[in-house]
């Protein structure tokens, strides 16, 4: 990231789902006395507590976090929502503390936070109630078919799972006859801080089995209940996503349970690979292995200097 000329310094741990960034984002705050901000696009709700793997309780008493639990799936809190509310909040931490760390694996979150959103014409939101509706009807696949030939390039890098995404794309398509993927120029708006990056990964089959044993906990943990408690909730778009979306199918008696179980450890794989090309895109991210806690307190440190 460019330095600015500020004493604040706002410390993003990224990487894929599984690879441990809360553990270090607790180890770093409580190395500089400080507070987390979360931007994983599922934690912010609620309702949503074993299969988005909140911080526990110990985690979350290790270190002050925020934007934990802070939403409901009934509520509408776009990545713009955030850009707005993040920064604010980020303004009023920085008066108590020079630094500050923000941890998820959101991608669209991070860089809104980091560089800001491209400012968008306005859309007809009679066509995204249009489009919500084909998806309760029709299903995912008339509008990734539209959306695939209409925007190819948006359609290329979209998460593929996520409705509001692939509805978002096509929306903005039909409304101004323009491309979405047009529009996404990541040029940088200036931030009053400076930004040190960190990113984990490790070798792609620990990460896989990471994956496949954090789904086989989650289950362990009961969340095929939560799943069968959120079945009023089926519709909001916060629940269409990996881990819930099968389960509904497994509840709907589409699949059994073993086939629901496999297609979220498969989709949480496919998943940490979006992930992993997203992150990858940013030259200022330096990577590290999930156990190098000392080497990245060190990095910082010197960077910090």
């Amino acid at each position: 990231m460019p330095a600015m000329a500020s004493d604040k310094t706002l410390i993003v741990i990224v990487g894929p789902t599984a690879i441990g960034k809360t553990a270090l984002a607790i180890e770093i705050a409580k190395q500089f006395f400080t507070e987390i901000i979360s931007a994983d696009s599922r934690q912010f709700f609620k309702e949503m507590e074993i299969g988005t793997a909140k911080p526990s309780a110990e985690e979350l008493a290790a270190a002050p976090h925020h934007f934990i639990n802070s939403h409901s799936v009934s509520t509408l809190f776009s990545t713009g929502d955030f850009e707005v509310q993040a920064l604010k909040l980020i303004d009023e931490l920085f008066k108590k503390h020079n630094v500050l760390v923000m941890v998820g694996g959101s991608g669209l979150y991070i860089d809104a936070v980091c560089k800001g959103l491209d400012d968008l014409p306005a859309t007809d939101i009679n066509i995204r109630e249009q489009l919500n509706q084909q998806l309760a009807t029709e299903g995912l696949e008339p509008i990734k078919d539209r959306l695939s030939k209409s925007d190819p390039e948006y359609y290329a890098k979209v998460d593929q799972n996520n409705p509001q995404r692939l509805i978002r794309g096509l929306e903005f398509f039909l409304s101004t006859g323009m491309k979405l993927s047009s529009f996404l120029t990541n040029s940088q708006k200036a931030r009053p801080f400076n930004i040190i990056k960190i990113g984990l990964n490790t070798d792609r089959a620990v990460l896989y089995n990471r994956i496949n044993l954090r789904v086989d906990q989650m289950i362990d943990s009961g969340l095929l209940e939560e799943v069968q408690s959120l079945k009023d909730y089926k519709g909001y778009n916060a629940l269409n996503t990996v881990g819930y979306s099968e389960l509904f199918a497994y509840l709907d008696g589409e699949i059994d349970l073993e086939q629901a179980i496999d297609m979220i450890k498969q989709n949480t794989r496919r998943f940490a690979k979006r992930q992993l090309t997203w992150f990858r895109r940013d030259d200022h991210t330096i990577w590290f292995e999930p156990n190098q806690v000392d080497e990245v307190i060190t990095y910082i440190k010197q960077s910090l200097v």
